[in-house]
């Protein structure tokens, strides 16, 4: 299934991440795509927010992997870095069906990603306007973006 959802400002941002926040379960995978500046770690920190983590949500970058405790566990994966790497950092542990993982740059460890996931690519259009395209990969998924559509249009 492919879910195509135009932002137009960052409080719809917000809102379409508070939305995905409140449907997905534990064990949910997010790969986000798009280019830099393209708000991969703002969406991110707003799901977290959602989900309620506490402290501020930085982009890992450098650390690679940062995990925050909140309603479930999540881990908050950049793999910028890794481009050029095969370096296996353990990416089953975090890919465990418990804990939630959203992965900025995930073409650069496409070995190690599970079968199933969320896939979310964002395009830049103007300033604060944004394209979002969820697509699902497995039954779960499906589910997660049709309880997501429904949410966002009786919104």
């Amino acid at each position: 299934m492919i879910l195509e959802v135009n932002v137009n400002s960052m409080e719809e941002t917000r809102q379409l991440a508070e939305s995905l926040a409140g449907v997905i379960t534990s064990g949910t995978v997010i790969l986000l795509e798009g280019n830099l500046g393209a708000g991969k770690t703002t969406f991110t920190q707003f799901i977290g927010t959602a989900l309620g983590v506490k402290r501020r949500m930085s982009s890992p970058t450098f650390n690679i992997i940062k995990s925050y405790n909140a309603e479930y566990v999540i881990h908050h994966m950049d793999c910028y870095r890794l481009e050029h790497s095969e370096e296996d950092l353990g990416f089953d542990e975090y890919f465990n069906g418990e804990d939630i993982s959203i992965v900025e740059w995930p073409q650069y460890i496409e070995d190690f990603l599970p079968e199933e996931y969320l896939s979310i690519a964002i395009e830049n259009k103007f300033d604060d306007t944004r394209l979002f395209t969820l697509k699902s990969n497995g039954d779960k998924y499906v589910t997660i973006l049709e309880a997501l559509e429904n949410v966002i249009t009786s919104d």
